[in-house]
């Protein structure tokens, strides 16, 4: 899978390290020298099996068996054991099916979560979990002291040493002794992780007679009394006494039911959710052999085959125990003594190697899988600076610093002081990774994404779903408390990832269901069902070069208001004469600009002979399905010389603004210098015109036989800047859109305000004042009237034209204009004649304009229909310039869409 291994991409500029590069031999740190990666040594037994089986037997399995039967019984203790390896089951179906589908690199489950959710949640999630295994590794210590205590520890009713009870006890020697067996596991760890590997298998076999030992023990052990002392709150004693009765069936009657009573290593009275809590923690090692993916010879299929093996192995056990347990053991003795095995054990020692081999084993493997998910953090450069340390390795590969960085966080869990404070902790931060990876299987198999094959089947979305919500659900009745500051802690760190926002080439999982949802809901929106209440502008935006249009731009980008707007670009040349499409390589500087300026637009390019065949393949082509633009806007034709807006907005010529990819501004590839370079510079006195006017005219003529809208956009150069780099301007209410809705070049006037053209301009000025821009501006509408005439029928049409405004429910201002001598000058001395446009007649409409729309923010003008001869495309050019001349932004428009409706 190539680029599964690039590191992601350096702000600023495309920075790989390298087609198909490993990015964990990457590590740019100061110190770091050769950074060589460890070598792949271990196969499914001892890369997977092994260290799975020890970490879900290790302190759980000798000291806390006894405390589940006697608080929940045996009935509520196999319902417990039974959720608990459902979850871990679920959660197993996706870690065989993520870890079968490609190439399983260094960092486990968060490789597999990160490269299939992509940064932002694998960031976050891999930060949790490496937290998750941070606490477990300070419960594996703490258990192993515990276990210590119990045989070397003081007895508290004493005071004193008595033969092997040495150790003195007491909350700061409990932190004491766990903080010089977690120096041990450093130094296990500083040499390197190949010393744990070549010991587990002999640790497994220690553990192994240890549980034999203890199944056998009923056969060969009597009945026996046992009495124990412990000290309560205010330095108060209280004594106990229990009984071990071999098998007996009253025994295992009594322990049935529950009896949640008070726990004396905390002082707290026990429920379902605090034993199940303490219980599920010997169920967190599942992935104990996914963490050590980068050392396994072939991840795919030892992970997936060990795993499972491992669970099924670690489940038998367990129900073994139960029964054993509740069938042997009185509930106070199982209540009051967390080494209830060792006691009745045909041999003690072999109970107590086995605790305190399963418990350094399982500190050190947690301590290794944090260490490594850390380093893959760093590697990936997730977090920036603070993590970067983590990445530095030894000669022979090992993350000594990452190692060094969990230890001390370890060391701080070691303050808890007791197991049974921290086990709620670590089973919440369990069970939201798992989640995490039900989350990312359901992802996949719901994105549906051809290249997601895995060759484990046992899974469907299912149980991809029913394990997510179980561990979602089992987080909240462990600790609701714990659980909510975990699920806040994940939002706070998807915050801060996407706002550093980095770009990876690992694919993102959110655009495989974006693209299966959008096209599942463009098949359903049916262009024969559209209904003018619903309509919407859709537009296609002809940009020759950004650089001059990027004002404009940003207006159509507040104009379309949820429509579609798509920005297309015609690239001169001929494909047959041409060794590749120079076009597609154009998409990623276009699709930067777009993210630079801050607008919600797709891009779409075409290579053509000519501007006027592009812009027909465009209109035709651009969209799919319901959503394909109604309305082309275009640059007026003139021959004046465009602005250089890159020279204006400092997020181009100085690169502050924030870009995409961060403050940087990197943009998939593209920096700003090759932004800058990409687009050529503005059309100056010396350059030739790409268009000629007949062409123009003509983009305009195919637009409307296609029955297309259009407009013509002139001096929206001068609104201020809107992009990234410049303050959005909001306007205020002094600001005016201003709309003549006639067709100035007409002898009619104004008679004609209501046809569907002039219903076209309304709504467009009336979708414009819905913009959050131009929330605050006042539409004015102007009604040219021949009021010298002594026909007094143009008060009837301004009535009737407020009686449409209302039922269109349009808020606007009407502003009646006298024209009566632009009249005159149009018709001429000769009624009989027919009107004459002549260059005085255009000049006073020009003046007219200015006079009564010189304030206004924007103005919309009726665009006349091209001339059906070409010939005539350089006289139709010259009118429109003559009356839009000097009057700031305008919007020429040619509605041929009903767009308005007065129904409910």
């Amino acid at each position: 899978m190539a680029g599964e291994r690039s590191p992601l991409l350096t702000h600023g500029v495309f920075s790989v390290v390298g087609e198909g590069g490993d990015s964990r031999r990457a590590s740019t740190s100061a110190g770091d020298t050769s950074s060589k990666a460890s070598p792949r040594t271990l196969n499914t037994f001892f890369g997977v099996m092994v260290p799975t089986i020890l970490s879900m037997f290790s302190i759980i399995l000798f000291l806390r068996t006894g405390f589940v039967i006697g608080h929940a019984g045996l009935l509520q203790g196999l319902l417990m054991l039974g959720v608990a390896y459902f979850i871990i089951s679920l959660t197993i179906l996706s870690i065989c099916a993520i870890s079968t589908n490609g190439a399983v690199e260094a960092g486990g489950a968060y490789y597999m979560i990160s490269r299939s959710l992509g940064p932002e949640f694998g960031g976050s999630i891999g930060l949790m979990f490496f937290l998750a295994k941070v606490c477990a590794c300070g419960v594996y210590v703490l258990g192993l002291v515990e276990a210590i205590l119990d045989i070397f520890g003081q007895d508290p009713a004493v005071g004193m040493a008595q033969g092997v009870r040495v150790l003195p006890q007491g909350y700061w020697f409990s932190v004491l002794y766990s903080s010089v067996l977690l120096l041990l596991c450093l130094v296990v760890c500083l040499v390197g992780a190949h010393i744990y590997a070549k010991a587990s298998f002999i640790t497994l076999l220690v553990v192994t007679v240890a549980i034999l030992s203890i199944l056998i023990s009923p056969l060969l052990v009597g009945p026996r009394h046992f009495s124990f002392t412990h000290t309560l709150e205010h330095n108060r004693s209280i004594t106990h006494n229990g009984t071990y009765t071999g098998f007996n069936s009253s025994t295992l009657a009594n322990n049935l039911a529950p009896g949640y009573s008070l726990d004396y290593s905390t002082n707290r009275v026990m429920s379902f959710s605090t034993v199940f809590a303490v219980m599920f923690t010997s169920c967190t090692g599942i992935m104990a052999g996914a963490n050590m993916s980068g050392e396994l010879k072939n991840p795919s299929v030892a992970i997936p085959k060990g795993t499972i093996i491992a669970v099924l192995y670690t489940f038998t056990v367990y129900v073994l125990l139960f029964l054993l347990t509740s069938s042997t053991c009185d509930r106070l003795l199982l209540i009051n003594d967390y080494g209830v095995f060792q006691r009745i054990n045909v041999w003690s020692p072999f109970v107590i190697v086995g605790v305190y081999c399963a418990s350094l084993s399982a500190a050190m493997c947690s301590l290794i899988g944090a260490s490594r998910i850390l380093h893959a953090l760093a590697i990936d450069q997730l977090f920036g600076l603070p993590l970067a340390p983590a990445a530095i390795t030894s000669q022979s590969g090992n993350p000594w610093v990452a190692v060094i960085f969990t230890w001390a966080l370890v060391q701080c869990t070691v303050f808890a002081g007791q197991l049974n404070v921290i086990a709620g902790l670590v089973t919440v931060f369990y069970l939201l990774a798992y989640a995490a990876v039900d989350l990312a299987c359901l992802a996949l198999e719901w994105a549906s994404a051809p290249n997601f094959r895995p060759t484990f089947q046992l899974f469907s979305w299912h149980t991809c779903l029913l394990g997510m919500l179980s561990c979602l659900v089992m987080m909240f009745v462990i600790n609701p408390v714990y659980s909510s500051a975990s699920i806040v802690l994940l939002l706070l760190l998807l915050l801060f990832l996407h706002y550093r926002s980095p770009t990876s080439s690992w694919g993102y999982i959110s655009q495989a269901l974006i693209f299966h949802q959008v096209r599942k809901y463009l098949l359903m929106l049916d262009s024969r069902k559209d209904h003018v209440k619903f309509w919407r502008l859709q537009v296609l935006l002809m940009v020759a070069n950004p650089r001059s249009s990027c004002q404009l731009i940003s207006f159509v980008n507040q104009l379309k208001k949820g429509g579609l707007f798509v920005l297309g670009h015609v690239q001169l040349g001929d494909l047959d004469m041409l060794p590749a499409d120079p076009v597609q390589q154009q998409y990623n500087f276009w699709l930067s600009l777009v993210d630079k300026l801050g607008v919600k637009a797709f891009v779409d390019l075409t290579l053509s002979l000519s501007v006027r065949q592009g812009t027909q393949h465009l209109l035709r082509i651009t969209g799919l399905g319901g959503m394909k633009p109604n309305t082309l806007v275009l640059g007026f034709y003139d021959n004046s010389y465009p602005e250089d807006y890159f020279l204006q907005d400092p997020a181009f010529c100085d690169g502050t603004g924030d870009g995409p990819g961060g403050p940087e501004g990197d943009n998939f590839g593209v920096d700003l210098p090759s932004l800058q370079a990409h687009f050529p510079p503005v059309r100056h006195t010396e350059s030739p015109r790409s268009l000629q006017p007949e062409e123009y005219v003509g983009i305009i003529s195919d637009a409307i036989k296609m029955g297309k809208n259009v407009c013509l956009a002139r001096y929206f150069h001068q609104l201020p800047p809107e992009g990234k780099g410049m303050t959005l301007k909001s306007r205020d209410s002094m600001d005016t859109i201003d709309v003549w809705p006639f067709n100035l070049l007409s002898a009619q006037g104004s008679g004609s305000f209501a046809d569907v053209c002039s219903l076209f301009l309304l709504q467009m000025a009336c979708v414009l004042n819905m913009a959050a821009g131009w929330r605050k501006a006042r539409v004015r509408i102007f009604l040219c009237v021949e009021a010298e005439s002594g026909d007094q029928g143009w008060l009837a049409k301004e009535e009737r034209f407020r009686d449409l405004l209302g039922k269109l429910r349009i808020r606007a201002t009407i502003k009646i204009v006298a024209w009566d001598s632009v009249m005159r000058m149009l018709r001429g001395t000769d009624p009989t004649a027919p009107p004459s446009v002549s260059e005085e007649f255009l000049n006073k409409v020009n003046l007219l304009l200015k006079e009564h729309s010189s304030t206004g923010a924007v103005r919309f003008l009726y665009l006349p229909g091209p001339p059906a001869d070409s010939s005539q495309s350089q006289q139709y050019l010259a009118q429109l310039d003559a009356i839009t001349q000097g009057l700031g932004p305008t919007l020429l428009i040619h509605g041929l869409t009903p767009v308005t409706c007065t129904e409910l």
